[in-house]
């Protein structure tokens, strides 16, 4: 009995077909049977031997479960996002309040140093007051000629035997500007220099204003007039010399700049 075949009726298309054989391989058999009639629109074969299986849950627990699952994902995301959350605003927590730890040194460095300078603020108004000063000076000065020296240089250009006997400067001010000529053609001038030589002889003229070229700033020279005196023994020459900025020192402008 147990070596015989048993034979079992199995159902296709409607007719009884007697298979020979048991066992898994006859079950697979079966199986791709069943497939091929399927997909040509027989109805699927009952396979005799397999191992039976069979679902008894409701259908309602199984969409329970599926239901269960997407809510499980759904919190798990929830979770994620809430993480990621939670790290960006320690982050930030952590940046602002690096911030303003920052801000507070800031703040007292500032401090500090607002300190140590009110004990210095005779210093600094004394140089306040020394700047204003030298700036004064540097105005006041702007309009000054060394007027000993150039004398010396304009005595120096003198004909031999003329000695100077008066001198009359006019010159211009650091506040109001230095009045010009209404005679056409005359340079710019800043001081006139008007002189008084006297001589025992006729001193020569046109040398003399010659000489008197290579003064620095100059700008003409007149001679207004030559007299005698009543001696007859010595002449006296009346001469006006006109000088521009050139004949200016600057020597606050030099001081300021060393």
């Amino acid at each position: 009995m147990s070596e015989a075949k048993i034979r079992q009726p199995r159902l296709l298309g409607g007719r009884t077909r007697a298979v020979g054989g048991g066992g898994p391989q006859a079950a697979e058999d079966a199986g791709k049977r069943s497939k091929r009639l399927s997909s040509r629109g027989h109805a699927p074969l009952l396979a005799i031997g397999a191992r039976p299986r069979a679902d008894l849950l409701p259908a309602e627990v199984l969409v329970d479960r599926r239901e269960r699952r997407v809510v499980r994902r759904l919190w798990a995301g929830v979770g994620v996002v809430a993480a990621v959350v939670a790290i960006g605003v320690g982050g930030a927590s952590l940046a602002a309040s690096g911030a303003a730890t920052d801000l507070a040194n800031a703040e007292g460095q500032t401090a500090s140093l607002l300190q140590q300078q009110s004990q210095y603020t005779d210093v600094r108004t004394t140089e306040a007051s020394t700047s204003l000063l030298e700036a004064g000076q540097e105005v006041g000065g702007s309009t000054e000629i060394a007027w000993g020296p150039y004398l010396r240089t304009v005595r120096a250009s003198l004909p031999k035997g003329v000695v100077i006997n008066g001198v009359s400067v006019d010159s211009a001010s650091a506040i109001a500007p230095y009045a010009q000529s209404a005679i056409p053609l005359q340079g710019q001038r800043v001081a006139t220099l008007t002189l008084d030589a006297v001589s025992t002889t006729l001193p020569s003229v046109p040398a003399w204003l010659d000489s008197v070229k290579a003064l620095t700033g100059y700008v003409d020279a007149t001679v207004n007039s030559v007299t005698l005196d009543d001696t007859g023994t010595r002449y006296t020459v009346n001469m006006t010399i006109h000088i521009n900025e050139d004949a200016f020192d600057g020597k606050y402008d030099q001081k300021k700049g060393d």
